[in-house]
């Protein structure tokens, strides 16, 4: 009776294990992250500050060699670094800089955060925009093999 009540059980473990090898698992969706989409940062010169300034002296210093040139670049416009395939172009200048959410401004017209927008192209591919700070050189600073940039200074409109 003993033997009798092992082999059904074993016959039943082995139905059930046959049963469950035939059916399938539905296939795996793989879930996705949804990263936060950013909103681009929108830069709003006040009428305080607008015409009020020409051009920012931009320094390029060539690694190779150690030397630096200073360039004064009229805002708004675009300079090709002399013996090279980059081109500079001066997009905003804000001399009180400040980051209010998504917009980036001025507070005032004084100079206590001076910051420059600028484009940087080799070979006419973009390859860097962002910020250059008098105060903070090094703050989100473009890194490129043959030069370094910073922001050297400005020129006050006439």
């Amino acid at each position: 009776m003993k033997r009798l009540m092992k082999l059904m059980v074993l016959s039943l473990v082995a139905m059930i294990t046959v049963a469950g090898c035939n059916k399938q698992d539905p296939p795996k969706v793989e879930a996705t992250k949804q990263l936060p989409v950013k909103p681009p940062s929108v830069v709003v010169v006040p009428e305080s500050v607008k015409g009020k300034w020409k051009a920012v002296k931009i320094s390029v210093i060539n690694k190779n060699t150690s030397k630096q040139t200073i360039y004064t670049i009229a805002i708004g416009s675009q300079f090709q670094v002399p013996d090279s395939n980059l081109t500079l172009k001066v997009e905003n200048f804000l001399p009180h800089f400040v980051m209010e959410g998504t917009t980036l401004t001025s507070q005032s017209n004084e100079l206590l955060n001076p910051a420059a927008q600028l484009r940087i192209s080799e070979g006419g591919r973009e390859i860097y925009k962002g910020w250059l700070f008098t105060l903070y050189p090094t703050t989100h600073a473009f890194q490129h093999p043959l030069f370094s940039f910073t922001l050297a200074g400005y020129l006050p409109a006439s």
